[in-house]
């Protein structure tokens, strides 16, 4: 299951964003009042609002999250 399925069980918009080297996958997971984020390896893991998002993808660059909007960009 790729990452924009996962996260759309879930009920979270994902847009993916291709560029020359790197994939860059955009979620929104709307208003949230807390929300954390840290890749571990080739995991990331979201905690938003109390619930958490376990994100695989095959390799994670980076992962940041402002204002409920979730960026990751990962090696192609």
């Amino acid at each position: 299951m790729n990452v924009q399925q996962q996260l759309d069980q879930e009920g979270v918009d994902v847009r993916r964003c291709e560029y020359d080297d790197t994939v860059e996958l955009v979620a929104e997971f709307g208003h949230v009042h807390e929300a954390s984020v840290d890749a571990v390896d080739e995991t990331v893991i979201v905690v938003a609002d109390g619930e958490q998002y376990d994100i695989d993808l095959e390799t994670t660059q980076r992962a940041s999250m402002n204002n409920g909007v979730l960026t990751i960009e990962a090696q192609r």
